[in-house]
């Protein structure tokens, strides 16, 4: 690797503002200075506050809304099908 070109890699913590979820990774991002969180192994890392992750993310908490997309084309169809159809020819 070419020195001096390659941001910083440090351990840091993530952790999830809504649901207090955590975990430790590594990452090129920059925590505030004055945002750290001791962790579970008894050292302290810096800490990088979330506004969603996969503890908060309807789609992996099974939370999230399904459309019925089923029965649209025919609720269009009763609604403006006269009308559409004739513009359409």
């Amino acid at each position: 690797m070419k020195q001096g070109i390659h941001p910083d890699y440090n351990e840091v913590v993530f952790q999830d503002v809504s649901t207090g979820f955590a975990f430790k990774s590594r990452s090129t991002m920059k925590a505030p200075k004055d945002q750290s969180i001791k962790w579970e192994d008894g050292n302290e890392y810096p800490l990088i506050k979330l506004d969603i992750s996969s503890a908060s993310h309807p789609f992996y908490t099974g939370k999230q809304k399904v459309l019925d997309t089923e029965g649209r084309i025919e609720k269009f169809k009763k609604k403006f099908g006269s009308a559409y159809m004739s513009k359409k020819k």
